[in-house]
């Protein structure tokens, strides 16, 4: 299964107020750009591979290996290779981090039929952090 998963720019921020777990409620107007990464989940025999092509970060820490272990942790998810390729760079604001961890647990529900409800899927989105 092969994804896209695109960045965003932020075209108005109006912060509300502070909740009570130190993040701020609000209000934004997005538009999606065409940059984008390249997503890829095969099922695997083995173990989860996480092969990243592109700015490197530690295998452990991407949020898209995070999202692989959210949905093993619920629902025992088999193993699967996944390929990264990152055109989107990190730390630019460009969301592309939590675009490829919200493309990552649709593929994932949609690889093996886990019937996670779009609502749910929310749900789980922010557990990876607060703009997935």
């Amino acid at each position: 299964m092969l994804s896209f998963p695109n960045a965003k720019i932020n075209l108005g921020l109006h912060v509300l107020r502070k909740r009570e777990d130190g993040f701020h409620d609000i209000e934004t107007l997005i538009h999606p750009i065409r940059m984008h990464d390249s997503l890829e989940m095969i099922p695997s025999d083995g173990e989860i591979i996480l092969k990243q092509y592109g700015p490197a970060l530690p295998v452990g820490e991407n949020i898209v290996m995070k999202a692989y272990k959210l949905l093993k942790k619920d629902f025992n998810i088999p193993a699967v290779d996944i390929h990264l390729l990152k055109h989107i760079p990190s730390g630019a604001g460009l969301g592309g981090g939590s675009s490829d961890a919200a493309h990552s647990l649709v593929m994932l529900n949609d690889l093996f039929n886990l019937d996670i409800s779009p609502a749910e899927l929310e749900i789980l989105a922010a557990e990876l952090g607060s703009d997935c």
